[in-house]
């Protein structure tokens, strides 16, 4: 069953004086997907979250977000959506409680419902404890989870994230991933995701769009762009340490081996080949020469090796990526 489209974006373009913030941009969101928006600071992902919600006008193309013109029909938009700045505004002389309820009725939740949403939102997020204290009082984690809380307090569709765990420590960075992850839950909710943190991007999207001064380089799942734009593959081998000088001997007669370091201080023989398809005969070679192997093991190409070799000159980057966007 093909999925539903939930933001359609073609040739989207919006500058501000001789600047071209997003430059011809085109990309579909499909429900139930969290699309990672990553880039460099100034590439132009908060214009494009605001061209998306209706807050700012583009220059040339066009734009449906839930199935509605942005510029045109952006107040019953923004009713159906959830936005998470990267500088969240809260209100510090309120509480908690105080905040979501008045947001509440900002977003016309029906008012039977606000007491049990804004405690059952409070819970969700470990707030409940402290509910009725000012914010300023707040960590930079709560007032994060609060922030997240108050753009899911009108239950919206499509939550749009701009650095949600900027500035948390590992466990509140975790907790905050997790929650993002539930609140897509069974695939009806779609989360657009603007961040600088790869290692959150891996582990939680769908789908990643890489953008350079507001031109989108890149689109993919993780592990498609890593295969197709990381560097040539690393090797740790470990042999014994008496086989160091052996081991290396016979990698150098091999084909596809580009390069041989020695870790000096683990005796660790770090090994840079051209692609998977050579590791087993690399290994095979190994045991024929009566080297002891303990542990031979591939870095796998993670987005952040992706990131920054797309933000290189390196010869073939340039048409290997444009294949992939047009792909």
């Amino acid at each position: 069953m093909p999925q539903q489209s939930v933001i359609a974006v073609e040739n989207l373009t919006r500058r501000f004086g001789d600047t071209v913030a997003v430059d011809d941009l085109s990309l579909n969101v499909d429900q139930g997907e969290i699309l990672g928006y990553l880039g460099h600071n100034g590439a132009g992902k908060t214009t494009t979250v605001r061209l998306l919600n209706g807050v700012l006008a583009p220059h040339h193309g066009t734009i449906s977000v839930l199935g509605l013109d942005p510029l045109h029909d952006g107040v019953a938009l923004r009713r159906r959506t959830g936005v998470l700045t990267e500088t969240p505004s809260l209100d510090e002389r309120l509480s908690a409680r105080e905040n979501l309820t008045l947001y509440a009725e900002m977003y016309c939740v029906p008012g039977s419902q606000v007491r049990e949403r804004v405690q059952t939102l409070l819970e969700t997020f470990e707030l409940a404890d402290r509910a009725h204290e000012r914010v300023g009082g707040y960590s930079r984690g709560m007032k994060q989870r609060l922030a997240i809380a108050r753009a899911l307090i009108h239950e919206p569709e499509l939550l749009f994230l701009d650095e949600p765990t900027s500035g948390l420590d590992p466990v509140a960075t975790r907790q905050m991933q997790d929650l993002i992850r539930d609140f897509v839950g069974r695939g009806e909710r779609t989360v657009f995701l603007c961040t600088h943190n790869l290692t959150e991007a891996q582990r939680l999207c769908d789908r990643v769009c890489v953008l350079e001064r507001g031109r989108l380089v890149a689109m993919g799942a993780p592990r498609e762009l890593a295969e197709a734009f990381a560097a040539p593959l690393r090797l740790d081998l470990e042999v014994s340490p008496g086989h160091l000088n052996l081991a290396h001997e016979t990698l150098a007669r091999m084909p596809g081996i580009e390069s041989i370091e020695l870790v000096e201080s683990e005796a660790v023989l770090t090994i840079t080949v051209t692609g998977r398809e050579a590791i087993p005969a690399l290994n095979a070679a190994l045991v024929q020469a009566g080297a002891a192997v303990y542990r031979l093991v591939p870095h796998e190409p993670t987005l952040e090796d992706v990131y920054f070799r797309l933000h290189q000159d390196q010869p073939g980057v340039a048409e290997q990526r444009q294949r992939m966007v047009e792909a």
